[in-house]
């Protein structure tokens, strides 16, 4: 098993910034990516950004060039890094682990509010 817990979420405004954290625990020898997911009023969720156990990285198309993610091993976290940000940006973002053996992990999400 493994516990995710976010934090870093807010109201900021149209042009600014945010970073959120994700600390792991529990069975964090199994992780392989981790990553960050959004979901909107009315929206589905869909893919931010993720990272590999080697550092490989995937954004959305919408969020490249705004927003970079990271991981440090060491402490078991993740990170995203909100910059530029805009109203459509509002959401709830979950952070999110993927173990070797394809079990998928969330956390309980924190919510990002942008204001125009």
């Amino acid at each position: 098993q493994v516990q995710l817990v976010e934090s870093g979420g807010g109201l900021v405004q149209a042009g600014g910034s945010l970073r959120l954290s994700c600390a792991a625990s529990g069975s964090i020898a199994s992780i392989n990516t981790m990553g960050w997911y959004r979901q909107a009023p009315g929206k589905q969720r869909e893919l931010v950004a993720t990272i590999t156990g080697i550092g490989m990285i995937n954004y959305a198309d919408s969020v490249k060039g705004r927003f970079t993610i990271s991981r440090v091993n060491a402490k078991n976290t993740v990170y995203l890094q909100m910059n530029s940000l805009k109203p459509d940006d509002t959401a709830v973002y979950y952070c999110a682990a993927r173990t070797y053996g394809s079990h998928n992990y969330w956390g309980q999400g924190t919510q990002v509010t942008v204001s125009s």
